[in-house]
């Protein structure tokens, strides 16, 4: 039975259908009111001559279907399968970037992190943004509730607490004795409340607290107190203003030149742009407006992603109010889409066009980026709590555990730092171990750092994968340093794993500028650690070669190489240029040796 005799038996139905290639693999997937109908019209001739359709009718070899109820279900079950087969006809939403949460874990002592994944072991508030606000609410819970995000394993014991405890950011659950299950219970019912929004309950339980360390005579303790309901209550002001500032809205715009295609989707809350993101495709021949909105509304709200009361598109497209149904269900509350036509929203559509067509020149014509915007580009994509204007990169190089250096290279504000860039000689390691070896000068570095009271990088960077993150993450601990963040970048799979988050390496598109940056520190360290490895590598072998010569200890083997730079050279010298350095006698029985024929070829 050929393509066009199945396509006539479909049903009548609502439903979602997928055309498949001779190997069976899904080259399309679409939803219909009527499959039958819906079908069938890629056959006009119309359809045929369209770029698009054309290539997929030569090329599909069958056509599958699944029935549903209704359009709304059929909606949901196209998106689903888009994102299970990922077909090369459909748009795909090539964004993998998502909001982080903060997350209060299920332990006896539970700690606050920052995560950008949901999963069963917690609880979640969030999603934020722009996303250092997640980072910064969890500082403000370090430095008022002193409830931390440390990696300690707080299942064993602990003869002393981290620096974190002694700067009065944590209560030290890791050291027996000092804090209680009762105190720290009701630190973490604080954050609770602080994360909920309850800021008036959480005021009213600080005040009461407060009085009672008055009461006692704890005077310093009630002060701190006082501080806290200050800022809170200032956080509560704030937080009803903006409740009648505005509805949330998110505003998406494009600029295409096909099969090129950019898109800037504006995030505003409370009447305020408080996010952008940018979306990017290299293979739409056949861009449609209204189809193209359409599927990317569906597959953006999809996961993770908060869904505001308003969406503003450029183009109205099919099927508007079955989209909106579904994602009114799946906020629990109402959901318009509208396409402004004039007015305050018309113009903030505007400029998010305008942002798009920035975004098109930058990425597709190749137009440079400042290194801040780079960085802050950085910043987002790892998830960083600052921007970072400091990174420090480490390489290990040796061949088969032997002649073992490591480097550390230096980037900051914009360029490579080379007067900080760092030679090491690994000293404590036997044989081909690079996980040691990173920990050793991780630990040399920033030991170092901690005796002499310098700051820290606001990234620390490792060239490996997840082996030499953890090394590097253990060198760090074991020094009590915890909350550095810290990366590596796997050569192969060019893919970052960001301690604290490994589960979710971070894939850049190739031609990221954020790529672009890391990769340059990485082959830095690189090259830095190589050249090292090099130069120690031919040092040792040409002061073997000397010292083979009757009469040459290490002093004057070594004078030559100072000297000389390389055993050629000195095999090039004169006997009076080779006697300026180590004397007549010498300088006679080097020259001598040099040029019998077993030691001219030595080298």
């Amino acid at each position: 039975m050929d393509l066009r005799e199945k396509v006539m038996q479909l049903p009548a139905s609502p439903g979602v259908y997928l055309y498949k290639d001779a190997h069976g693999a899904v080259l399309y997937v679409g939803k219909a009111k009527s499959l039958r109908n819906r079908v069938r019209s890629y056959f006009n001739d119309d359809r045929l001559g369209d770029s698009k359709t054309g290539s997929l009718i030569r090329e599909a070899s069958d056509i599958d279907h699944i029935l549903v109820d209704n359009e709304k279900e059929a909606l949901a079950l196209e998106n689903n399968l888009i994102k299970q087969y990922k077909p090369r006809f459909n748009v795909l939403l090539r964004d993998d970037k998502t909001y982080p949460y903060i997350k209060i874990t299920n332990e006896e002592y539970p700690r606050v992190y920052v995560t950008r994944r949901l999963r069963k072991d917690g609880q979640y508030f969030g999603p934020y943004f722009p996303g250092n606000l997640a980072h910064r609410l969890v500082r403000f819970i370090h430095r008022h509730f002193k409830i931390p995000s440390c990696k300690v394993d707080l299942t064993r014991t602990h003869t002393h607490p981290c620096l974190e405890y002694h700067i009065h950011r944590c209560l030290g659950p890791c050291v027996q004795g000092l804090t209680t299950p009762e105190i720290y219970a009701r630190h973490v019912h604080d954050v609770r409340l602080f994360l909920e929004g309850r800021l008036g309950d959480l005021a009213g339980g600080l005040r009461q607290r407060m009085e009672a360390a008055s009461a006692e005579m704890r005077f310093e303790q009630a002060a701190a107190l006082r501080d806290l309901i200050a800022t809170v209550e200032e956080m509560e002001e704030k937080q009803k203003m903006a409740a009648v500032s505005g509805d949330d809205t998110d505003i998406f715009a494009f600029h295409a030149e096909p099969p090129l295609v950019a898109v800037n989707l504006f995030h505003l809350r409370n009447g305020r742009i408080v996010d952008r993101r940018e979306f990017f495709w290299e293979d739409l021949d056949d861009f449609e407006e209204g189809e193209f909105f359409r599927t990317l509304l569906m597959q953006v709200y999809s996961d993770q992603q908060p869904i505001p009361r308003h969406l503003h598109v450029p183009a109205d497209f099919e099927d508007r109010d079955v989209l909106e149904e579904l994602l009114s269900e799946k906020r629990g509350r109402k959901v318009e889409i509208h396409t402004p036509q004039r007015g305050q929203k018309k113009a903030l559509l505007a400029l998010a066009g305008s942002n798009a067509r920035h975004s098109f020149e930058q990425r597709f014509r190749v137009m440079k980026p400042s290194s801040k915007a780079i960085a802050e580009a950085l910043e987002d994509a790892l998830g960083l709590p600052d921007t970072p204007k400091r990174i420090e990169c480490f390489d290990v190089s040796h061949v088969q555990g032997t002649d073992k250096v490591a480097s550390m290279v230096v980037w900051e504000n914009g360029r490579m730092q080379k007067s900080g860039y760092r030679k090491f000689i690994i000293r404590t390691v036997i044989g081909n171990d690079d996980f040691a070896s990173i920990r050793e000068v991780v630990t040399r570095r920033y030991q170092r750092l901690l005796e002499e009271n310098q700051p820290f990088p606001n990234l620390i960077l490792i060239d490996g994968g997840l082996g030499q993150l953890h090394s590097a993450a253990a060198a760090l601990e074991v020094l009590g340093v915890i909350n550095q963040p810290l990366a590596s970048i796997a050569k192969r799979e060019e893919m970052i794993y960001v301690l604290g988050q490994e589960d979710e390496p971070v894939v850049l598109d190739r031609r990221s500028p954020v790529l672009h940056l890391v990769q340059l520190i990485r082959d830095e360290a690189h090259r830095f650690a190589v050249t090292f490895h090099r130069n120690r590598r031919d040092s040792r072998r040409l002061t073997s070669e000397l010292l083979e010569i009757p009469g040459v200890g290490p002093k004057t083997a070594e004078k030559l190489l100072k000297t000389f730079g390389s055993l050629q050279r000195v095999r090039d010298a004169s006997e009076a240029e080779l006697a300026a350095v180590i004397g007549g006698a010498a300088a006679r029985r080097v020259q001598h040796a040099l040029a019998t024929p077993e030691m001219s070829t030595a080298d």
